[in-house]
Formats: C-alpha cells, sequence, structure tokens
C-alpha cells in the first residue's frame, strides 16, 4: 500500500479540491489529521523496520482547487534517523461528475538523518480518477540536499487503485498495485500489491512486494476541522 498519510491526506485533499470546484460553499479550509499504523509501509516497503508508527499533518485548501501541507511520522530505514518530514502542494479538480484529478510536488525530508543529503528526495506526481479507479504516476524530481545525485526522472511509480462500498453501514474495501523503477533505489524494479478494508477510520490491510514477504497491518486516522 501508499503510505497511510498519502491515502489519507493527499486523496482526501485532493478529493476536496475537485468538490470545490463545482460548489461555492467551500472557500477555503485548513484541516489537521493524526493517524497511528502497527506498521508504516511505503508503496509496500517498511519505514519503520516493522514498528509501529504515529503520525499527523496539517493541510490548507481553497475553492480553485490549490492546496499545501504538512505531515509527520517517525521512521527508521536509515543510520540514526527517527522521524520523516513531508512538504507538498499541488490542485486537483473535477473533470465532470464521474472524472477528477491532482496533480502535485512532495518533499520528503529527513532533517535527523546521519547523511541527511543523501535521504531527502522529491517527486512531481499526478493521478486521474474515474468513479472508483485511480490511476496514479509520481516521478524523482530531486534528490540530496545539495541537489547533487541521481537526475530528475530517475524514477518512476505508477500506480492504480479501485476502492468500493461492502454493505450499507460505510465499510470500504481498496485493491491496490504498483510498480517502481528506475536506479533511485537498489532494486530497480519493485512490484507492490495490497488490500485493505476500512470503516470509520480503521483500516486493516495485507501489502506485498515482489522482494519481500507479505506484511500485515492496521492502523486508524481522524481528521478535523481547525
Amino acid at each position: 500500500m501508499l503510505k497511510l498519510k498519502k491515502t489519507i491526506a493527499i486523496s482526501a485533499i485532493a478529493l476536496m479540491g475537485a468538490t470545490s470546484l463545482t460548489s461555492t460553499a467551500v472557500h477555503a479550509e485548513v484541516t489537521a489529521n493524526a493517524a497511528a499504523t502497527s506498521n508504516y509501509l511505503w508503496r509496500g516497503q517498511e519505514q519503520t523496520g516493522g514498528d509501529a508508527a504515529i503520525s499527523g499533518g496539517i493541510d490548507y485548501a481553497n475553492e480553485s482547487g490549490f492546496y499545501a501541507g504538512t505531515w509527520a511520522s517517525n521512521a527508521s530505514w536509515a543510520d540514526e534517523m527517527t522521524y520523516e518530514l513531508d512538504l507538498y502542494a499541488g490542485f486537483g479538480g473535477a473533470i465532470n461528475e464521474s472524472v477528477s484529478y491532482d496533480i502535485g510536488y512532495i518533499y520528503y525530508a529527513y532533517p535527523d538523518a546521519a547523511s541527511e543529503a543523501d535521504a531527502d528526495f522529491s517527486e512531481i506526481y499526478g493521478s486521474i480518477s474515474i468513479e472508483s479507479f485511480t490511476f496514479g504516476a509520481a516521478i524523482l524530481a530531486t534528490t540530496d540536499a545539495s541537489g547533487d545525485g541521481t537526475d530528475f526522472g530517475d524514477s518512476l511509480y505508477l500506480n492504480a487503485d479501485y476502492a468500493f462500498p461492502i454493505g450499507s453501514n460505510g465499510t470500504e474495501m481498496a485493491l491496490h498495485i504498483g510498480h517502481y523503477s528506475g536506479d533511485f533505489i537498489g532494486d530497480s524494479n519493485i512490484l507492490d500489491y495490497g488490500v485493505s478494508i476500512s470503516k470509520d477510520g480503521f483500516t486493516f490491510g495485507l501489502s506485498d512486494t515482489d522482494i519481500d514477504d507479505i506484511k500485515v497491518y492496521v492502523g486508524y486516522a481522524v481528521d478535523f476541522t481547525l
């Protein structure tokens, strides 16, 4: 699965941006989110060595479709690193009642990593949603705080997601498949896939990649208006 916060924060803000283009009731809104998960996964790969993670963020969106936000979580995949701080901004809108889009930029920062210049990176992302299907792409924009290292476009992540209700009690099932290609990390091609069930902020899911074992996780998330 994608990072828990990306599903909860960015997708939610993009949806608000899409809705705002068809309604003038919402002019601007600041929201916050908080979440806990038993295993922080990003594109099927563990970011905390299999340990639990606590995360939270703040987002701004207005009726033009523009949104921006920040999000933080504990993380420990690099030497002496304890947390991740993300900054992102984008634009989302509705093309019609069935089709919406989202484009943006996200910077992944690891301020206390022993080799900070080698850890930070950013991506340009975009997605289009057609009813219950979402198709997305993220391309490497920069890496290394100094601007040196891997070049623009040296990695590409493609994903497809499908979410649908189960019954009439608010339960939702989501299916995901993604493919990473490039030279930014050690393995040049990684396929990840997963399934999850969510209700009232709780999520139970299974995630796997073609280079690792299946992972089970449970999480809870809440959003609120500031």
